[in-house]
């Protein structure tokens, strides 16, 4: 075999290891996710960026103030701004109960959290003791960061436009998951759908969970609210 042939035997994926096709699946959804992000906006930034140039306004905040809270004074008759719904905050969680104890794989998560949301993030520790999952009290069982203002609004536009996009199967989000005063809970298998996270050297696959908390009175407030936000809901 020529030596061409050898590089490029060395770089395809073996076709009988699902790590490496899934590693493969994973660097083309991600260069396909940061030119579609391109096309859409072409505006998005790195993470973190609004701490460094203080002229820089999230494209999701300006949507909020231009768009979306025009939209909904329209839509639900409020004669004030600041009756209109906002977010107020998004908390995003890790749960690592099988990692409880190992410090590494805690740390592990709070390396992957920080560099998805851009902010440090907290371990999270048992509050009781149970001892059918071999849980102590104070044990780290997962780590969680929450975010407000710009970084909020960054975060929300990378999961949009970027995260969700690249679930595999996915087909939209429950229209259904408020909880009744107008906060919003979401799920995620695999946290490597941010592009923040590289495949090849991350050693754990964490799932996740999204709280999205806000000023709406309703659920259907919440929902119009995100809505302009373009979450893809199902229903």
């Amino acid at each position: 075999m020529s030596e061409a042939g050898k590089d490029k035997a060395a770089k395809a994926p073996k076709g009988g290891n699902p790590m490496e096709k899934a590693r493969a699946d994973a660097k083309a959804d991600k260069k396909a996710s940061k030119k579609g992000a391109e096309k859409a906006g072409g505006t998005h930034v790195a993470v973190g960026e609004a701490a460094h140039d203080p002229n820089y306004t999230p494209r999701f905040k300006k949507r909020y103030a231009e768009v979306i809270r025009p939209e909904l004074m329209k839509q639900f008759g409020y004669k004030n701004p600041l009756q209109v719904p906002k977010i107020n905050k998004i908390v995003v969680n890790i749960g690592a109960g099988e990692a409880a104890g190992d410090q590494k794989k805690i740390q592990s998560a709070v390396n992957d959290l920080t560099a998805i949301a851009g902010q440090k993030a907290v371990v999270t520790r048992a509050k009781k003791a149970i001892a059918t999952f071999k849980i102590r009290k104070d044990l780290p069982i997962g780590v969680k960061v929450t975010l407000r203002q710009d970084r909020m609004y960054e975060f929300l536009d990378r999961l949009v436009t970027m995260a969700l996009p690249r679930v595999r199967d996915f087909r939209g989000l429950k229209g259904s998951s408020f909880d009744g005063r107008g906060n919003y809970a979401m799920g995620l298998k695999e946290h490597f759908v941010f592009v923040e996270i590289d495949y090849d050297r991350t050693e754990n696959v964490w799932g996740m969970d999204i709280i999205i908390n806000t000023s709406a009175k309703t659920d259907a407030e919440a929902k119009a609210l995100l809505k302009g936000f373009q979450f893809p809901f199902m229903n």
